[in-house]
């Protein structure tokens, strides 16, 4: 027992090793930290006046010829002809296909899009852009201008979005907003398993579930968002402010 024990703890020591000699130093820290506060302060400035605004999210993947390009294009173009801004990831895809619904309707397209190694470029249908290096000053980016979300079908990045805005919602972070999931035959399968194994063993509240709707029809999608916001107003309550900010 002695020797494993010796022998783990050696493990141990050479992986802290290892791991130690890649670390930045505390000036190259220091300057990170500047790089995200900078990031996320012109972000926070540049979308200040984008008001009201939706997010579409959705697969990079998907291409021009996939029916469910033209549905979020249609989607787009009605919310932008609406009155709202669209706010896309940026790039291929879905992405690219709210820009390009909203670049043709009355109101603002604008792409948050990120930095990677190998992938992505922005597409050509924005009237504003924005590049983030830090994933989480995107996601922050998102959340805190939209009014509502719509979900297209999509893949790991639009599971993580989708996830990310509930459980903010659910935690009281930011405020409720209409999430709306586009695809019956997609979202279904997911919104199953929340029922029958999160809400079953009691790891989300029944009323977790009520935060999602799905709707495959465009102009359903913008009278719903508009009956939530008719009711509530699209500035948030005193109270609502208090609770996000925790004071």
């Amino acid at each position: 027992m002695t020797v494993h024990n010796e022998s783990t703890k050696a493990k141990v020591e050479r992986l802290k090793s290892a791991t130690s000699a890649e670390d930045l130093t505390p000036g190259q820290e220091a300057w990170r930290a500047l790089q995200i506060m900078s990031e996320f302060t012109y972000a926070t400035e540049k979308l200040r006046p984008v008001q009201p605004a939706v997010s579409i999210f959705g697969s990079a993947r998907i291409k021009p010829d996939n029916p469910w390009y033209a549905k979020t294009t249609e989607i787009a173009r009605l919310l932008s002809d609406s009155g709202f801004s669209v706010i896309s990831g940026g790039g291929p895809g879905i992405m690219q296909a709210a820009n390009e619904g909203a670049y043709a309707g009355k109101s603002l397209s604008i792409g948050l899009n990120i930095q990677l190694p190998h992938e992505q470029s922005g597409n050509p249908y924005q009237d504003m852009g924005i590049s983030f290096k830090y994933f989480f000053n995107r996601k922050l980016a998102f959340v805190r201008t939209s009014m509502a979300l719509v979900c297209m079908p999509g893949g790991f990045g639009t599971m993580d979005e989708l996830t990310e805005v509930l459980t903010l919602i659910q935690t009281g972070k930011t405020r409720k907003m209409p999430i709306i999931l586009v695809g019956a035959e997609f979202w279904s399968g997911l919104l199953e398993w929340f029922r029958g194994t999160l809400l079953k063993e009691k790891l989300i509240s029944p009323g977790d579930i009520e935060l999602m709707q799905i709707i495959d029809d465009p102009q359903q999608i913008v009278n719903a968002i508009f009956d939530c916001y008719e009711r509530e107003g699209f500035a948030p309550t005193k109270k609502e402010r208090q609770e996000i900010l925790g004071i």
